[in-house]
C-alpha cells in the first residue's frame, strides 16, 4: 500500500496542527501524523486546562536559543495578534491574566477543536494513534510508513515536540529522524522546570506550600514572579523562568523583599525597638517563612537589642539569599525543554533544513525556547505558519 502527499507532517501538537491546517487551506494535500490517539494532547492540560495561548508580549529576547536571533522572521511574520485574530474568530473567550499572558475563558479543549476545525476546512487527513515505524527518503521523495503504509511526500516537517512530560508521549524522537539526516542536535535539558534542594536545605521542606513574591536571579538573568516552596525544593513561576538559564552546580540568589530598601530593619528598630525581629519580618513575609529564614540567618530576639550591623546584615541576606540546587525534578516535571535541533542547519525564514530540501523542523523540537507565560505556544504557531509557507 502507498499513499502520495505534498507534504508529511509528524506530530499533531500546536505546532504541527498549524502547519498542517496552513498548508491544507494553501491547498497542499496533507497528511498529520501521531502516535498518539489524539490530536493536541499537551495543549488540553496547559495553562491548567486552560490554555495559556499567546502573549501578547512576544519579542525574541524571550527565547532562549544558541542563535537568540533566529525567533525574528517567524515571530515577526506571525505575531500574537494574528493569532488572537484566529481565535476571536472562532468566538472563543478569553482573558489576559498577568504580564501579557492570555488564557481561555473556557476549556483548552476550544484551542484543540479550533485547529482541528482548521485542519478540516484545508482537507488535512490525520493519522492517529499509530507508531511511525520508519522514515527515508530517496528519490527527491520522504517514506513515512504508519500502520503498514508507505506515504510518500516531497516534503516532511518534524514537529513531535521536546522529550518533556514523557507520561503524555512525548519523546526525542524528532532529534533521532533529524540525526539520520545529518543535522546537529544541541543537547536537550529539561525547561521551566521545579528545583530540588539538597539535605542542608531540609529546613525549607517544612515550609511546603508557602509562596513569596521574589526577584530570582541566575547571573545577569532576573525575573519576579511567585516562588512556591515544595517537599522537594523549588517551584512557581519565578524559579520555573530561572531553571530554564540556570546551570548545574550553581547558585540562584533570591530577593524575598523586593520592595524594601537596604536598611527597612534599622529604620523598624527605631519605630518599634521593643518588638521582636521574628515579629516585624513575619510581617513582611508571613511567619512560616520568617521563621525558617531566621533559623537558618540565626539571629533572633527584640529589636532594640541587635545591632545595626547585625539588622544590615541580615537585611543584606534577606534581600541576597543564595541557594544552591541539587538538580531540577527533570522531564517528568519539565514544561519545555531547552536545546534541539540546531538552527544554524535551518533557514529562519523557512524552517527548512540547508543541507536537506525538503526536511523541515518547527515548535518545541527547534532549539527555540521560550520563558513561561505562552510563548512557547506562540513559538509553535508561529513556526509552524511560517513552514506551511514553504511545503
Amino acid at each position: 500500500m502507498m499513499a502520495d502527499w505534498d507534504a508529511i507532517i509528524l506530530g499533531a501538537g500546536a505546532a504541527g496542527m498549524m502547519c498542517a491546517a496552513v498548508a491544507g487551506q494553501r491547498g497542499r494535500r496533507v497528511l498529520l501524523v501521531d502516535h498518539a490517539d489524539q490530536p493536541g494532547k499537551k495543549i488540553l492540560i496547559s495553562g491548567g486546562g486552560r490554555c495559556n495561548f499567546t502573549n501578547i508580549d512576544t519579542a525574541a529576547d524571550r527565547y532562549l536559543s544558541a542563535n537568540p536571533h533566529f525567533a525574528k522572521s517567524a515571530l515577526g511574520r506571525y505575531g500574537a495578534q494574528d493569532f488572537i485574530a484566529l481565535v476571536d474568530s472562532y468566538g472563543i473567550a478569553w482573558h489576559e491574566k498577568t504580564l501579557g499572558q492570555l488564557f481561555c475563558d473556557g476549556s483548552a479543549k476550544q484551542i484543540v477543536a479550533m485547529l482541528e476545525e482548521e485542519c478540516a476546512k484545508g482537507g488535512v487527513t490525520m493519522a492517529l494513534g499509530q507508531p511511525i515505524a520508519d522514515v527515508a527518503h530517496g528519490d527527491g521523495l520522504y517514506r513515512v510508513t504508519v500502520g503498514g503504509v508507505e506515504h510518500r511526500a516531497p516534503a516532511l516537517v518534524l514537529a513531535t515536540g521536546g522529550p518533556s512530560i514523557p507520561k503524555m508521549g512525548a519523546t526525542g524522537f524528532a532529534y533521532d529522524v533529524a540525526r539520520q539526516f545529518g543535522l546537529s542536535i544541541i543537547q536537550p535539558r529539561p525547561a521551566l522546570v521545579p528545583f530540588t534542594l539538597g539535605a542542608d536545605e531540609a529546613l525549607f521542606q517544612a515550609l511546603s506550600g508557602v509562596s513569596a513574591d521574589v526577584i530570582v536571579r541566575w547571573n545577569k538573568v532576573r525575573f519576579r514572579e511567585a516562588a512556591l516552596f515544595t517537599h522537594r525544593g523549588l517551584s512557581g513561576p519565578a524559579m520555573l523562568q530561572i531553571s530554564s538559564y540556570w546551570q548545574h552546580r550553581t547558585p540562584i540568589h533570591v530577593d524575598f523583599l523586593p520592595d524594601h530598601d537596604a536598611d527597612w530593619l534599622i529604620e523598624a528598630k527605631r519605630e518599634r525597638p521593643r518588638a521582636s525581629l521574628r515579629k516585624v519580618v513575619a510581617q513582611a513575609l508571613t511567619e512560616r517563612l520568617a521563621d525558617a529564614l531566621l533559623e537558618r540567618a540565626g539571629v533572633q530576639g527584640e529589636m532594640g537589642n541587635l545591632s545595626d550591623k547585625a539588622l544590615r546584615q541580615l537585611g543584606a541576606r534577606l534581600h541576597d539569599w543564595s541557594f544552591a540546587p541539587t538538580g531540577t525534578e527533570g522531564y517528568a516535571k519539565a514544561e519545555v525543554t531547552v536545546g534541539g535541533i540546531a538552527t544554524a542547519g535551518l533557514s529562519s525564514r523557512t524552517m527548512e533544513a540547508s543541507k536537506v530540501p525538503g526536511l523541515y523542523a518547527i515548535g518545541e523540537a527547534v532549539d527555540v525556547t521560550g520563558w513561561l507565560g505562552g510563548y512557547n505556544f506562540q513559538w509553535a504557531w508561529a513556526s509552524g505558519w511560517a513552514a506551511a509557507q514553504a511545503v
